[in-house]
């Protein structure tokens, strides 16, 4: 009985530690972190948001990794929110919110989403999400006729910072060239004495010579220098252009002469008191003579005097020698005014030239040519386009210029023909030509079709292409090489594109000019849809422009 008794209690006792393992076991798993997901809306318009909420509850050690990207496929995720913590003991609780979408109507499932917490992975619930569609009681909208077209104001755009720019450069460049070619200089002390008439200046030498300290350093050989240079420099621009290199006794002698000439009214004594002083001074410099301070001061005034004498001695100038002196001074003008000119026409060149060589080699010359001479095919890639729909059902593309539409003269009794809409910019024979054409066929001609024509392709796009080049021969198109191949537009719709080399007329003559041409065409049912552009050959820019004509092409479905 004591037997039967300890195995029970035994028993009991491994069933109550099993029990308890599993509630610690349990019970850390929760302490350890806790994932729940709600969503705010399980039933949105297409178009509308709906919040996506993880919520996560752990320790302060864990680490934690939320989705990111676009893993909740097929829904669309278009803001990521920044994640929510709040701190209660030693546990976080942390809120991550998204903003999904989806703009096509029906029921969708938000797939299972993958938490990291520490090296463990957790995968949250899916979720339904409804997106209905948006309802329009056409019964409770109103009719209203069609607007007419207003004007709007094209965007002025950048051009007026450049044109700022350009501005301001040439500001500074003027300014530049005003201050240092143009402008008139204030004259320095020496310019101004060099503008004075020779009296003048040998005046004011010797009055500058006065102020010197020769004399009180007792620098005789200096004083006597500058004393015989400033006689020797009057006599050299008004009596003798010689003297300043002539010896003292080359220089009497010439006054002499001069003298006895009669070219000259100066007297006897002036010649000699001259020669006196320009002797003492050589005596002074080569001999290294010793004249006292009170000589020297009395030979100053002495030079002072026979200025003066010189200057009355001489004659009058004659009217035709003022209008040599005259003409002189507007020569020296008039060539001075040429230097600044050719100077300022040198630099501006030189300017111009710098700018165009450093455009031409970071954008090329052959642009910067076309830049400032112009060039057509430039101008309608650089400009303005135009992003537009054409036809029905509506050909989507952007051009340089708008499309107008070409009417067709409806024919009577051929009302079951083909309908047909054509837009174009320019024709074959222009410069450049973009041609939006769709035609639709009557549906009850497929009735008679037999079940062979039934299971054929609706349209043979070749056949047409092959007819579309007659028709441009038709026109006067020579020397035709075509190429075809598949063309997909950037929304999936898949067509024919021909393309090639030709010869067309030169409008206003007989020559032929080489071009090139591009069209795509397209069908479903009984729709055709066709676009042709014809451009110039070994034209860049027109090739540039072709391809963004192309790649901009659309395709929308009719809608019955």
């Amino acid at each position: 009985m004591n037997y039967k008794l300890r195995i029970t209690n035994f028993r009991h006792n491994q069933l109550k530690q099993l029990v308890l393992s599993c509630v610690l076991v349990l019970f850390s798993l929760f302490s350890y972190s806790q994932v729940k997901t709600t969503i705010d809306s399980t039933s949105i318009k297409i178009g509308a948001q709906v919040t996506y909420k993880i919520e996560v509850d752990v320790d302060t050690t864990s680490l934690v990794i939320f989705p990111e990207g676009q893993t909740f496929s097929p829904m669309e995720m278009i803001e990521s929110y920044t994640i929510d913590t709040t701190k209660k003991d030693d546990r976080y609780n942390l809120i991550k919110k998204y903003g999904l979408t989806q703009f096509d109507s029906g029921a969708y499932t938000i797939p299972k989403q993958k938490i990291l917490i520490g090296s463990k992975a957790f995968y949250t619930d899916s979720l339904k999400v409804e997106i209905r569609e948006i309802v329009v009681d056409t019964t409770k909208q109103g009719l209203y006729d069609i607007k007419p077209i207003i004007t709007v104001e094209k965007s002025i755009g950048n051009w007026w910072k450049y044109l700022l720019l350009a501005l301001l450069v040439i500001a500074l460049i003027g300014f530049l060239l005003w201050w240092f070619i143009w402008r008139v200089k204030p004259l320095t002390e020496e310019e101004e004495i060099a503008l004075l008439p020779p009296y003048d200046r040998a005046k004011l030498a010797l009055k500058q010579l006065d102020e010197s300290s020769y004399l009180q350093n007792e620098n005789l050989k200096g004083y006597y220098s500058d004393l015989t240079f400033i006689i020797r420099k009057y006599l050299d621009e008004k009596v003798y252009d010689h003297a300043l290199e002539s010896t003292t006794d080359e220089l009497v002698s010439r006054l002499n002469l001069l003298k006895d000439g009669n070219q000259i009214e100066l007297s006897k004594n002036d010649i000699r008191n001259i020669e006196t002083i320009l002797k003492r001074a050589d005596l002074v410099k080569f001999a290294k003579g010793t004249p006292d301070v009170a000589l020297a001061e009395i030979d100053r005034n002495t030079i002072d005097l026979e200025i003066d004498h010189v200057k009355e001695a001489l004659p009058e100038p004659t009217e035709e020698e003022k209008l040599k002196d005259k003409q002189y001074k507007e020569d020296q003008e008039r060539r001075n005014k040429t230097r600044k000119i050719v100077l300022t026409v040198g630099i501006v060149a030189f300017l111009l030239l710098g700018t165009l060589v450093g455009l031409g080699y970071k954008y090329g010359f052959s642009y910067v040519k076309d830049t400032i001479l112009g060039h057509e095919s430039k101008e309608l890639l650089e400009g303005e386009w135009v992003t537009s729909a054409y036809g029905a059902p509506p050909i989507i593309i952007a051009t340089p210029k708008v499309l107008k539409r070409i009417e067709s003269p409806v024919i009577e009794g051929q009302e079951n023909q083909p309908k047909s809409s054509s837009f174009s910019y320019g024709t074959m024979l222009d410069v450049f030509n973009v041609t939006v054409n769709t035609m639709q066929f009557p549906k009850q001609e497929r009735a008679a079709e037999t079940q062979e024509q039934a299971n054929a392709p609706e349209v043979d796009l070749g056949a047409i292409s092959e007819r579309a080049l007659q028709g441009m021969e038709a026109q006067g198109a020579k020397n035709i090489v075509a190429l075809k191949d598949k063309f997909t537009t950037t929304n999936g719709a898949e067509g024919l594109k021909s393309y090639g080399t030709m010869n067309i007329p030169i409008l206003g003559s007989d020559k032929l000019r080489e071009a090139k041409f591009s069209f795509v065409l397209f069908t479903a049912e009984n729709i055709l849809q066709q676009v042709v552009i014809i451009y110039p050959e070994d034209d860049t820019y027109a090739d540039d422009i072709v391809e963004r004509i192309l790649k901009s092409i659309e395709l929308n479905p009719k809608t019955e």
